[in-house]
């Protein structure tokens, strides 16, 4: 019990505790602008990548959503990076969102690309020019989209769809073999096919926002790839703005729990037609995310609200420090660690939001890569019908590997890549589901009549 003690605690001084606005119109507005940095910098997702971007393939931008209900405010920026920004420029963000429209909490989610630009935690010299002019434009962005919110309307559908694998195949002698690519695409498992879709309207129907929810990690560029790109989740935002005609609403790739999942046609050499590849995997994740949109009715709610809050959670080290500090120089070699590994010690602290919209819509956050059984097993929990997972949210951890993945071994549960303590996932999901049900009014702090 120390340990949950510890999260109730750290997660009141972030925000006092749960906040929750009843009894005013949900508002709603949204912005995007262009984060792309300038060819130069070192490229995200593969160690073995060591010659920086040359160029951009398509653009990165910073999706922007503002929901209000009364002067709780809420602004969910989705960015076509690799993972979120570290701690400092996160609050950097929240703080001018703060002054310049009031915003009550930012949630800063990365879709995962692997074409995008490092990011670290903490930079010695600070912050890159690019990042620090992305930040600059986000938070205008958010300025924008508080200033043009109206009221809104909300509605949820789902659909099914297979763009990807699991990469991991656990063989009957209990050994774990990783297969990082699947171009015949034979089915494997976990996998979770779910396509969450939420819309949200003006209260005169007019689509403003679109958010798909879905798991698989955008690696079909592999590591020959010298280009930004936003990888398939650029191509499906696309085509369900297409979708929609003349007056599209604004498309936002939400990333699930992929940790353990692959596109299909993962890490296509360019000359093997990489770029008709990526535009297939987003292309038919897309037409299925705009068939559920397209058919999806928003009702106004008869009592809108707002609830959210951000527990801080400690956890440990996985590992023997020094021994993982070895570990990670002879997996990712010694320049690469220097440079871009996470500075490594033996406690962490981690955020885990939780939002719950009009009582029946939550939405909870892990920071980096969570097993797709996650996912699933949160939906399966929740005690709302309709429940929306994002990983690479506020920060960035490494890999969360369930018990029993981790019990098995393989890459992203004994790896380098992987430093958080065993179990982390799974008290993380439960951190989530306690808060939606005290924000439910399931769960109280008064004591229940004896009598």
């Amino acid at each position: 019990m120390e340990k949950l003690g510890k999260a109730f605690i750290l997660g009141c001084l972030v925000f006092g505790g749960v906040l929750s606005a009843e009894g005013a119109s949900l508002k709603a507005g949204v912005a995007k602008v262009d984060i792309t940095p300038p060819a130069g910098v070192r490229m995200w997702g593969y160690a073995a990548r060591h010659t920086a971007a040359q160029g951009t393939l398509d653009p990165l931008y910073a999706r922007v959503l503002v929901l209000e209900v009364g002067e709780k405010r809420l602004a969910l920026v989705d960015l076509d990076l690799g993972r979120a920004f570290g701690p400092a420029s996160i609050e950097r963000l929240r703080a001018a969102a703060r002054q310049s429209s009031g915003i009550s909490y930012t949630l800063v989610q990365a879709t995962h690309t692997h074409s995008g630009p490092v990011i670290l935690d903490e930079y010695p010299d600070g912050p890159p020019a690019w990042e620090t002019a992305a930040l600059d434009k986000i938070g205008k962005a958010i300025e924008e989209a508080h200033a043009h919110a109206v009221e809104a309307q909300l509605g949820t559908g789902y659909g099914a769809i297979y763009i990807g694998y699991n990469r991991r195949r656990v063989n009957p002698d209990g050994t774990v073999t990783m297969f990082w690519t699947n171009p015949t695409h034979v089915p494997t498992a976990p996998v979770d096919p779910t396509v969450s879709v939420l819309r949200v309207d003006t209260t005169e129907g007019k689509p403003l926002a679109v958010l798909v929810n879905y798991s698989c990690h955008p690696v079909v560029f592999g590591a020959d790839n010298l280009q930004y790109s936003a990888d398939f989740p650029g191509v499906m935002t696309k085509t369900v703005e297409q979708a929609f005609g003349a007056n599209p609403p604004l498309c936002f790739f939400n990333q699930g729990a992929p940790g353990d999942i692959n596109a299909f046609d993962a890490t296509t050499p360019l000359p093997q037609d990489a770029i008709g590849k990526r535009d297939w995997t987003g292309q038919h994740l897309g037409e299925e995310a705009a068939r559920v949109a397209t058919q999806i009715h928003t009702q106004a709610a008869a009592q809108p609200s707002l609830d959210f809050v951000e527990d801080i959670i400690p956890f440990h080290l996985r590992w023997n420090l020094e021994k993982y500090k070895h570990a990670l120089i002879a997996a990712l070699g010694e320049d690469f660690v220097k440079n871009f590994a996470p500075q490594i010690r033996e406690d962490w602290q981690l955020p885990v939001a939780t939002v719950l919209i009009n009582k029946r819509i939550a939405v909870m956050t892990m920071p980096g890569e969570p097993f797709v059984d996650f996912q699933i097993n949160w939906r399966d929990r929740c005690p709302v019908r309709d429940a929306f997972f994002l990983g690479y949210a506020n920060g960035y951890y490494g890999y969360f590997p369930t018990l029993k993945a981790a019990s098995e071994g393989g890459y992203g549960t004994a790896s380098a890549t992987t430093w958080i303590e065993v179990g982390a996932g799974e008290r993380m999901v439960n951190q989530a589901l306690i808060r939606t049900y005290e924000m439910l009014g399931r769960l109280v702090d008064t004591p229940e009549d004896g009598k």
